[in-house]
């Protein structure tokens, strides 16, 4: 099969919602260490900062402004406080054990898409992979035992520096590819829902500028209530702002989509 281009995949937001798992576990994290619970518009405003995509290190953000705002007599905690905190609200349990075991509120996880999905992508000549920032256990828990894929092709948390740095998502595309990146090399897209992720292709158009590189932005599940329509229109506005070259209303465009076109 001829292969027309490659998409690669952020997972939280665009893959499965996170609403009420990894965020919730971000809101509880900053309530048990300030006596404040960030809304969700808080937590977009700093993603839209472009520099937080690890919920860790966000939390501790967060906790950190929360406390010098308001002039709070809190000690700040150390990041390891703060991840073994989150973990036990997202996983309930031992990460590195089956994931039986889990009572967490990765449990609560919507799958945004279905194997079919990837399926048609393939008959399309699309080849596919998953560039996140969530921990192995949780990626590899959506890929393979909810939506059912065989050994995803996967950079996860620890595998590369943290994006928006592009070693990642370029060192995926070489390895699927299987040959060096260049302008007659087939076009590469990378879908995400938030400005590290936009930065992320930016920044590798920087590192290969002979290469196509497509930054393809969605907002995340939960701007796409019809009560949240303004917060949706704003949170786009900045994707594009950011250098998104198409804005999703929905991932299953991608079924149908022509990469040569950008």
């Amino acid at each position: 099969m001829k292969h027309i281009g490659l998409i690669l995949f952020d997972i939280d937001g665009v893959i499965r919602s996170v609403e009420n798992s990894y965020r919730l576990s971000l809101k509880k994290t900053v309530y048990k260490f300030s006596g404040w619970e960030p809304s969700y518009v808080d937590i977009d405003n700093a993603k839209n900062e472009g520099i937080w995509n690890n919920d860790w290190d966000l939390s501790l953000e967060l906790i950190k402004r929360h406390i010098k705002k308001e002039n709070l007599n809190l000690e700040i905690p150390l990041k390891e406080e703060i991840i073994k905190c989150f973990e036990e609200f997202y996983f309930g349990g031992d990460p590195n054990k089956d994931s039986k075991y889990w009572s967490g509120f990765i449990k609560n996880e919507e799958l945004l898409v279905d194997k079919k999905f990837f399926d048609s992508l393939k008959r399309n000549g699309i080849i596919w992979g998953f560039v996140s920032g969530a921990e192995s256990a949780s990626a590899k828990f959506v890929l393979e035992k909810r939506i059912g894929l065989q050994s995803p092709p996967l950079i996860s948390m620890g595998d590369a520096p943290d994006k928006p740095d592009p070693k990642g998502f370029i060192h995926l595309s070489k390895k699927l590819i299987e040959d060096k990146l260049g302008e007659s090399n087939i076009p590469i897209a990378y879908v995400g829902d938030t400005i590290a992720d936009i930065n992320t292709v930016i920044n590798a158009r920087k590192e290969i500028p002979s290469q196509k590189f497509i930054s393809i932005g969605i907002a995340p599940p939960h701007l796409h209530l019809n009560s949240r329509l303004k917060e949706r229109i704003s949170y786009e506005k900045h994707l594009r702002n950011a250098g998104a070259d198409l804005i999703l209303n929905t991932i299953n465009e991608l079924k149908d989509i022509n990469l040569d076109f950008f």
